[in-house]
């Protein structure tokens, strides 16, 4: 459990906002400005809100919160927030940024980044490299696109990255991963390629990445709600 004072005062807000009348979402937005653990060991389960002191995943923390306001959400709305990330209410990109405040907003803009356009840059690369082989008629199993993919990318193999990684974070070397390491992991790689890349590179990544992630919503009729994001500065 959090120790932090603002944790507590977040949880008070979001309690007292909505028993006056208040919206849960503005609620829980305002609750998310107030919060300061970066992460916590709750119900026998570790949150980790800020990914590499960079990357904020507000929904976790929103789920967190959730917890604390069960039965004052109405049901469909708490799901579509939490699994799919829809919005019981429509707020402009700075609305979301002044409830949230700028210094989460700027570390939101690094999830977005860091780790989802990273995780989509993989899927373009693996969608290109599928259809090279398709066209030369060869077929070949998903370890070995996947593979193909982490080198085009980042010059090495996905094990071969997690080995690296885990040795840098001096963490155990475990033949499975959690949601919070993949994510801790795909911020990692975002670095890494930063580092590796010159901006040329790193632009059309992005401009990659982008396209995959409004093909995606597209096929699943959203928009996002907060991007796309700004061009990354040079």
């Amino acid at each position: 459990m959090s120790t932090y004072t603002g944790d507590a005062q977040a949880i008070q807000h979001l309690k007292q906002a909505i028993t006056q009348g208040k919206r849960w979402y503005i609620a829980l937005l305002e609750a998310i400005k107030l919060w300061e653990t970066p992460e916590e060991e709750y119900n026998g389960r570790h949150y980790r809100y800020l990914i590499g002191n960079e990357a904020f995943d507000w929904l976790l923390l929103a789920e967190r919160l959730c917890q604390e306001i069960n039965g004052l959400v109405p049901e469909k709305e708490y799901v579509d927030l939490l699994f799919f990330d829809k919005a019981p209410i429509e707020l402009s990109k700075d609305e979301f940024r002044h409830l949230i405040g700028d210094s989460k907003y700027n570390a939101y803009l690094n999830y977005l980044y860091g780790i989802l356009l990273e995780q989509f840059l993989i899927l373009a690369v693996m969608d290109e490299i599928r259809k090279r082989k398709s066209v030369l008629g060869l077929i070949n199993s998903d370890k070995n696109v996947v593979d193909a993919a982490y080198q085009s990318v980042y010059g090495a193999t996905q094990a071969e990255l997690l080995k690296t990684f885990r040795r840098e974070r001096r963490y155990p070397l475990s033949r499975s991963i959690g949601l919070g390491e993949l994510n801790e992991f795909t911020y990692w790689l975002f670095k890494y390629r930063l580092k590796r890349c010159d901006k040329s590179c790193v632009a059309s990544d992005t401009k990659k990445a982008l396209l995959k992630l409004h093909h995606y919503l597209k096929l699943k009729g959203k928009l996002p709600r907060h991007s796309p994001p700004p061009k990354l500065k040079s």
